[in-house]
């Protein structure tokens, strides 16, 4: 547990900001994406007969990452999730569920403090309170194969493992089933895992606009290698 909240902390201060966003061509036709570069997702905008989801654009499975997701006020429903999943986890259903872990493709945390995977589930946090506004942050561990929660800053502690075993790409995923809800996405930083990742950090913070690379004063090789973090 402490190993886990000062990879979060030393993430935080020497990591560098990550751009990804909610992935518009990813997600279910009942989540609307808007605000600066879609990074707020609107759940079910007139009314609730499923589970809808959104995939972010972000591949997780190296290194570490922590993201925080700031969830509305409007909190109650059967289940509003936060997690990880691969290409192959379902982002709707015309159903009421707990979308995120209910097969092998998917991990998740529900609001009612349940974790989710392969259809099973088992406590791990006390139950959000409804109508009540929260931060969840998550600390994806590629090297160790862990995925940690927070909530409002607090550590909850690690909630899934083996994940360095999942071969296919693994991005994070939000879903639920409350009518009108929000989430909304706060930090994202990742930590860096070799010196030639902290150059194009560094590179990049300097860049304003991603078609700005093409005019750097570089080889395409590596102008390829910085736009594979700046898209």
């Amino acid at each position: 547990m402490v190993r886990s909240y000062h990879q979060t902390t030393q993430l935080l201060h020497n990591g560098f900001e990550e751009q990804w966003t909610w992935n518009k061509k990813d997600k279910s036709h009942e989540v609307r994406l808007y605000g600066t570069k879609f990074q707020t997702a609107h759940f079910h905008p007139n009314w609730s007969n499923g589970t809808a989801g959104v995939r972010g654009s972000q591949v997780l499975n190296y290194g570490r990452h922590y993201w925080e997701i700031k969830v509305s006020q409007r909190i109650f429903g059967t289940s509003m999730m936060f997690g990880v999943g691969t290409r192959r986890a379902r982002l709707h259903v015309d159903a009421f569920v707990n979308m995120l872990g209910e097969d092998g493709q998917s991990w998740g945390l529900s609001h009612k403090g349940l974790l989710w995977h392969n259809g099973r589930w088992r406590q791990y946090t006390t139950p959000f309170k409804e109508n009540e506004a929260t931060v969840i942050g998550m600390l994806f561990d590629g090297n160790e194969g862990t995925l940690s929660f927070f909530k409002d800053g607090a550590y909850l502690g690690v909630a899934f493992s083996g994940l360095n075993e999942i071969e296919e790409d693994l991005f994070p995923i939000v879903c639920s089933t409350a009518a009108k809800t929000e989430m909304t996405l706060g930090v994202r930083r990742r930590g860096y895992v070799s010196l030639q990742d902290r150059c194009r950090a560094t590179i990049l913070s300097k860049v304003k606009q991603n078609n700005d690379i093409d005019n750097l004063p570089l080889p395409s090789r590596i102008k390829s290698f910085l736009k594979d973090v700046a898209k």
